[in-house]
């Protein structure tokens, strides 16, 4: 039994075989009250398409038990079909459509569906949280980035309750007799298995909307919610997360030159999340250390401001454009931490938030990389397991310092009609870095396969240090950089030795060392780090 991992090659094979066409995923909640609440009941029907009629291949699921499992109007026996991770499917035809239903457990450590009861009124509230692969704990998927799919939701729950999903709901819920409803949603546009949403309690919802007219005459309407647990209400300011939302879209329309794909936007700050978070599209998920109990400083506003910034700059990189497989986990979350930076600084009126960045963010990744786990940006991803352990300062603050440096090296105009073009060309779809590198090498006629390789594929710090000589006037005669760094000794790229002063961007003057007798010294003075 290969149990929960799943290899990038297993991945790989399966992408090259398959095709899914839809989703749709029916949720019974009304367990979750209890007080010991037993497993959910969670319905996946899935259409798929073949490129091998006969061959086999598997649904990924974690659960307690699997009740039925159907393909193509065909019973298979769940002792037999289903290990606790994956369920086989052999014989495929070209058209397919399998049908499970399984019994799926609640959550206390934030994967899958997290229950929560709030202790100060007893209330229950549930969300979802899957990266990098944990769909799979709450309804049968094929549950890898590059097999996206619309999906079409149904939640049951207690009819008191606000129950939200990615897509719109589609009318009004259907009330039963038991107090329960049940919320029936719009398909979503294609998407990955780790970015679909459900989430579902008595949470307060404050609603606004956001309005754009582009030059067109094209008038966009996007519906904005802003929701917290009902005990915290009083404390909540979701007029500040609605400005920081509406000047945020401002900005990435301006720069994406791409409409905002997924209709409404609500943002759900959720109990016990394990993350900071998470980038569903239309539903996206926070801490509930955002919704401040009382006064705190501007940095802490500022922080939350940079988290809604980033996971909205998701909504097109990395959600309408999905990296193939983990590797390039580094791009999404390294963009859109750039991006979050960039519109923090010009649109909002944090506009100091790159003394921040260089403060914070490189701070973290500078430690990061000189830890014995530091490995490249562009790491080697050969499984989810791997993938777990990529979260780090590396993939997000060393990678967004990186890309910062990027545009610089091809210029501002030309990265952001770059991204402008990638979008465009992979709506909905996935990619790899060459895919972004084309369309960057397009717009700036820079060759970005060199700046790759010196750029993401080394691991660790440089050391830079000065080296100065002085004449018997005391005058400094000659002056150089030394870059000293993992695998590499010498002079860096573009330093030059600078004789009489210096010239060179690579070294700037700094106070003379003195020897214990006050007399100048002709050693060099420490370098300062810096990273590759």
């Amino acid at each position: 039994m290969p149990g929960e991992n799943l290899t990038r090659e297993e991945a790989r094979e399966r992408a090259g075989l398959l095709e899914v066409e839809a989703y749709e995923v029916e949720l019974d909640l009304r367990a979750a009250v209890a007080a010991e609440p037993a497993p959910f009941r969670s319905v996946t029907t899935v259409r798929f398409r073949c490129a091998q009629p006969g061959a086999a291949s598997f649904l990924d699921l974690v659960a307690p038990d699997v009740t039925a499992v159907t393909l193509n109007g065909r019973d298979l026996d769940p002792g037999a079909v289903f290990d606790g991770s994956r369920i086989e499917l052999a014989d495929l035809a070209a058209e397919n459509e399998v049908v499970v239903d399984a019994r799926c457990a609640f959550s206390r450590t934030g994967e899958g569906m997290h229950r929560f009861v709030d202790p100060e009124d007893g209330e229950v509230y549930l969300y979802t949280q899957y990266e990098p692969a944990d769909a799979r704990r709450v309804f049968a998927a094929f549950e890898q980035p590059d097999l996206k799919a619309p999906f079409t939701f149904t939640v049951t729950a207690p009819g008191h309750w606000t129950v939200l999903s990615g897509g719109a709901l589609a009318g009004r819920p259907e009330e039963h007799r038991d107090g329960s409803a049940t919320w029936r949603f719009e398909p979503t546009k294609p998407i990955s298995t780790y970015i679909t949403a459900v989430v579902a309690g008595p949470y307060t919802r404050v609603e606004d909307r956001y309005t754009r007219t582009f030059d067109d005459g094209r008038e966009l309407v996007v519906p904005l919610g802003a929701l917290c647990r009902r005990s915290l209400a009083r404390h909540f300011d979701a007029d500040d997360v609605f400005t920081v939302t509406k000047q945020g879209l401002d900005f990435f329309h301006d720069h994406f030159d791409y409409p905002y794909p997924w209709g409404k936007y609500d943002q759900a700050f959720v109990p016990e999340y394990n993350i900071g978070a998470m980038e569903n599209p239309g539903l996206v998920t926070f801490r509930e250390e955002f919704v401040f109990r009382g006064k705190v400083t501007d940095a802490a506003y500022e922080r939350r401001a940079n988290v809604v910034l980033h996971e909205m700059a998701h909504m097109w990189f990395g959600d309408l454009v999905t990296m193939e497989w983990w590797d390039d986990l580094w791009l999404k979350e390294s963009f859109a931490d750039y991006m979050g930076a960039l519109a923090l600084a010009e649109a909002t009126r944090f506009t100091g938030s790159w003394i921040t960045f260089a403060n914070r963010r490189k701070a973290w990744a500078y430690r990061a990389d000189q830890l014995p786990t530091t490995h490249p940006i562009t790491a080697d991803i050969p499984d989810l397991e791997a993938a777990k352990l990529n979260f780090d300062g590396i993939t997000y603050a060393k990678g967004a310092a990186v890309l910062k440096q990027l545009v610089a090296y091809v210029g501002r105009d030309a990265f952001m009609e770059g991204a402008r073009r990638y979008f465009k060309r992979h709506a909905f779809r996935n990619t790899r870095l060459a895919d972004l590198l084309a369309a960057l090498a397009e717009t700036s006629g820079r060759d970005m396969s060199a700046w790759a390789r010196s750029w993401l594929q080394t691991a660790g710090v440089d050391t830079l240090t000065p080296q100065a000589t002085y004449d018997a006037g005391d005058r400094i005669t000659e002056l150089a950089v030394l870059r000293e760094g993992p695998g590499r000794t010498g002079w860096p790229s573009g330093c030059t030795r600078s004789r009489a002063r210096p010239a060179s961007w690579c070294a700037t003057p700094a106070p003379r060392s003195t020897s214990p007798t006050g007399t100048p010294s002709s050693r060099s003075w420490p370098g300062s780090r810096a990273r590759r």
